[in-house]
């Protein structure tokens, strides 16, 4: 793994599926809205072991793709010089943030956090508002008429079922 990927790493999904949701945790202790563990017994604790399990491998895939054949990482610091159209941007134009809110999900359900679970709706609000005002733009910006055949033919949020060509 390059210390640049490392980086965004710890900086990016870190920041917003680790260290948020520890101080969340920390700041909520001793108040009415204290996490209260799921046990293995617990159907929450099962599917937040899923959705987890299935945000860390959207995110790792995901990166791994954007090192191997994008050129570049998932941070703004470092983007991806080539346009990537693999595995899961197929279907959606947002999978490693899809991956993170997958995370946090199974973080408020095993955790039984709402305040945990207020965290992700913020997070999902804000992308959903950061990635047509800004992000797609320098998309545009950068990669022209391939991203912009993409945004109209792969949904931002919700996966379609069969993997978009060119």
């Amino acid at each position: 793994m390059s210390w640049k990927l490392l980086q965004a790493i710890i900086v990016l999904p870190g920041t917003v599926v680790v260290f948020i949701p520890l101080l969340i945790v920390y700041l909520a202790s001793g108040t009415r809205l204290e996490h209260q563990l799921s046990g293995f017994g617990d159907l929450t604790f099962w599917i937040g072991v899923v959705a987890g399990c299935s945000g860390v491998a959207l995110g790792a895939w995901t990166s791994t793709l954007f090192v191997r054949y994008g050129n570049g990482t998932p941070a703004p610091w470092n983007p991806p010089t080539r346009f990537v159209v693999r595995g899961p941007y197929r279907h959606v134009r947002n999978p490693m943030i899809i991956g993170a809110i997958l995370m946090l999900v199974s973080e408020a359900l095993i955790l039984r956090s709402i305040p945990v679970a207020l965290w992700a709706c913020v997070f999902f609000a804000g992308n959903a508002v950061y990635f047509p005002l800004s992000e797609e733009k320098a998309l545009e910006d950068r990669f022209g008429d391939s991203y912009r055949e993409y945004k109209a033919n792969v949904p931002r949020w919700v996966p379609r079922l069969r993997g978009w060509r060119r």
